[in-house]
């Protein structure tokens, strides 16, 4: 039996030796390995918190203790010591393991995580609700330097040293996010860690005065000399300012030094510690070592053999919008590889802005750059746009700025599950004035919408799946796109299937299928949520008396109410809304989701049967006749 197996319960690790837990990292190691090169999933940055989550639970006793993980994709060694590995191998997986913390999975996940920078606060709200209770756990918040670039991680820090409540911060160091970590703090934590000069300082004083006649009790007495050593090597003032007691740096690879540094913050009862730790991202495979950006996480699917994705043709379409005018510029918030926005920057580094995992900033600050006369492109993913609704609403609408959001990932994006699904914007967006909101149907329609927004000179957010891009249209020149203007693709009296995005491609699979069986479906490239073609809509209601609306987003505030909006009052209209339901969509492949939610060409077809059972009849009425 391996040492893994032989761990059903956290409490288990503490009857192993060092030299027994050195060996279960590797296994741990293996095993993150094994099942997520199959399985997708974050790979490079659990990796390197082997050790850290070995020795976290050798020290804190879970579920009591509290273990908080920031963004979580650092916690599959945690699922792994917490009762889980028999199921590991359904990591991400639909009805498996979710790839991020879940408290409904196992009491040992303290708190739900999936975006970053969240950790410190629901660890002090913790802490000030477990003293108001009068109860005795710890509480522990492991967070990554990348997201301490988050100003919410900071709104914790302040609010902790103010209240003092007995709380540990565990800063995972690795200089990384997904991509290397950006901004002041992360240029200091990266300049200073485990600087060799404070390394050999301490080491040749520590020779010379244990050399000395008493010189063992005199070096133990000299914390304060060491400390000003410390202090002028290495960060410890801006915690020390903000209230923490800090501990570090530590060796995060050395199981030993960081049980010494957790307990010590575990038996500190005065107010809040910040532990620094470092640790190599990828730490123990070498790929991950060599190329911990691509190795931050690895998806099982595979894109359509020589199809680029919709990301690819955003970056590559950019550049060549970028050649062109030389007002554009872009924002990314620690999201460069994974919008393509990479593609850019390596022609045209000044014009291209990494800000950090801060969307709120990403988008006040293209807000300015926009009110001195440059086109911004904020390139963000769908699910973190929402966490800068305010911004877009505020700075960016009121002053009807022309900041252009290339939202990435909308819809359903598969194994990342309930905390990543871009299946919100089009609802959160199409309430705010000023905005146009648009949603190409294939790779060609998105450049075209680039171009239009680069011209429009107002707030333009364009939003595009996870999926290969796929081309429906003839390709061109490119074209500006009337704001507001549909597009009628398959003609049809019997009813009328309106599809935005992602859903178009299906819906003209859906009308192919309905033809088969003697049903005339019209078929409606909306092209945008707001404004909509609403001409256009009434006149197909009118001829058809019978509407369906399709979206890759919740039905709650969404493109299917927007449209009902439109043929309220339309005497004998009905119409079907199909699109997510008010529930969170669990991970799971995108095929498999699709189908489930009936947004797939069958499910389009077979709703729209259900829906209007009277087609049926009407088809065998006409075959009859013939």
């Amino acid at each position: 039996m391996s040492i893994l197996d032989s761990i059903q319960h956290p409490g288990d690790l503490r009857r192993l030796s060092l030299p027994e837990l050195t060996s279960l990292a590797e296994e741990i190691r293996a095993a993150i390995v094994s099942v997520v090169t199959r399985t997708g999933g974050h790979l490079a940055s659990s990796l390197g918190a082997v050790e850290l989550t070995i020795a976290l639970h050798r020290v804190f006793q879970t579920p009591g203790d509290k273990i908080i993980w920031d963004v979580g994709h650092q916690s599959y060694a945690h699922k792994l010591l917490t009762g889980r590995k028999d199921r590991f191998h359904t990591l991400r997986q639909f009805k498996g393991l979710s790839g991020f913390p879940d408290p409904a999975e196992s009491p040992h996940d303290a708190f739900g995580t999936g975006h970053a920078s969240t950790s410190i606060s629901a660890a002090l709200g913790m802490a000030a609700a477990r003293d108001m209770a009068g109860k005795d756990f710890n509480v522990v918040a492991v967070i990554g330097d990348g997201s301490l670039s988050g100003g919410m991680a900071f709104e914790a820090l302040n609010y902790a040293g103010h209240i003092r409540k007995r709380l540990i911060v565990v800063l995972n160091d690795n200089a990384m996010a997904i991509s290397p970590s950006v901004g002041a703090v992360a240029r200091t934590l990266n300049r200073l860690t485990l600087h060799p000069k404070y390394r050999r300082a301490k080491e040749d004083a520590g020779r010379f005065i244990r050399r000395m006649p008493w010189g063992a009790a005199a070096w133990g007495s000299m914390k304060r000399f060491k400390s000003g050593i410390r202090e002028m090597l290495i960060p410890t003032r801006l915690w020390e300012t903000l209230g923490f007691k800090y501990i570090g740096p530590v060796d995060g690879h050395n199981i030993a030094d960081l049980e010494g540094a957790l307990a010590k913050a575990r038996d500190y009862g005065n107010g809040p510690v910040f532990i620094h730790v470092v640790t190599t991202k990828g730490k123990g495979y070498e790929p991950a070592e060599d190329d911990c950006v691509k190795f931050h996480g690895i998806s099982a699917r595979s894109l359509d053999k020589g199809l680029p994705s919709y990301s690819e043709v955003f970056g590559s379409s950019l550049l060549r919008l970028f050649r062109e005018n030389e007002k554009l510029v872009a924002v990314s918030a620690a999201m460069m590889q994974g919008t393509c926005l990479n593609l850019v920057s390596k022609e045209f580094p000044d014009r291209v802005f990494d800000v950090g995992i801060c969307e709120q900033h990403a988008v006040t600050f293209a807000a300015g750059m926009a009110r001195q006369g440059y086109i911004p492109v904020v390139a963000i993913y769908s699910t973190f746009l929402q966490r800068a609704f305010d911004q877009v609403l505020h700075d960016v609408c009121i002053q009807e700025l022309p900041v252009i959001f290339a939202i990435d990932r909308a819809g359903i994006v598969g194994e990342d599950g309930k905390t990543h699904q871009g299946a919100f914007d089009l609802s959160f967006l199409g309430c705010i004035p000023n905005l146009v909101v648009a949603a190409p149907c294939d790779r060609i329609e998105l450049e075209h919408m680039l171009h239009t927004a680069v011209r429009i000179g107002r707030p333009m957010a364009i939003r595009y799946p996870r999926t290969a891009a796929v081309t429906m249209s003839e390709n061109g020149s490119l074209e500006e796109i009337p704001i507001g203007k549909a597009k009628i693709l398959a003609p049809g009296g019997d009813v009328a299937i309106i599809a935005i995005g992602s859903t178009v491609s299906p819906a003209l699979r859906a009308s192919e299928l309905l033809s088969e069986k003697g049903i005339k479906a019209s078929v409606l490239n909306a092209r945008f949520a707001k404004p909509l073609d609403e001409s256009l809509i009434r006149e197909l209601a009118s001829q058809t008396r019978r509407l369906v609306t399709v979206e890759e987003n919740s039905l709650r505030g969404g493109f299917g109410s927007s449209v009902l909006n439109v043929v309220a009052g339309m005497a004998d209209v009905r119409a079907l809304c199909i699109g997510l339901p008010d529930e969170f969509v669990e991970h799971g492949p995108q095929a498999l989701l699709h189908a489930r939610y009936g947004i797939n060409a069958e499910g389009i077809a077979e709703r729209l049967l259900s829906f209007f059972p009277e087609l049926t009849v009407l088809a065998s009425s006409r075959r009859s006749v013939k």
